[in-house]
């Protein structure tokens, strides 16, 4: 079962960094996503998967009786997950944001700082100016 979700888990960083390094901002945010459900794995198997022995004490015992499951790791994951949640939302909204003013989503294009934003009042101007009117 881990040399199973090593597996998985390297697949999913391969996936993810292939697509964050692709020139299309759709394609880069989803590449983020997978690599939070990666890293999310990761520490999950990190944890040790024990199946069956919640991290609970006993009636009448005074500490946890090993083998029983790590609930940090857990923990971790679903503070990741709600953090990972806030971010995803947030480059969504930027991305859209961006793709409106500047009318791309090329990240080659979204480099050059001398794009005039569609809303921009020399706008128009600009495009007359270089057909000559």
């Amino acid at each position: 079962m881990t040399l199973a979700l090593a597996l998985l888990i390297g697949v999913l960083f391969t996936i993810a960094l292939y697509l964050m390094m692709r020139r299309n901002l759709v394609k880069v945010l989803i590449g983020l996503i997978i690599l939070s459900n990666a890293i999310n794995l990761f520490i999950f198997t990190l944890g040790r998967l024990v199946r069956g022995r919640p991290p609970l004490i006993p009636a009448g015992e005074t500490a946890l009786q090993p083998p029983y499951a790590d609930p940090l790791p857990q923990a971790l994951i679903l503070t990741a997950i709600v953090i990972s949640f806030g971010v995803t939302a947030f480059a969504i909204a930027l991305m859209r944001q961006a793709y409106q003013v500047l009318g791309t989503s090329d990240l080659n294009e979204l480099r050059d700082t001398d794009i005039q934003p569609r809303y921009h009042p020399d706008y128009h101007h600009a495009e007359s100016e270089e057909e000559g009117h």
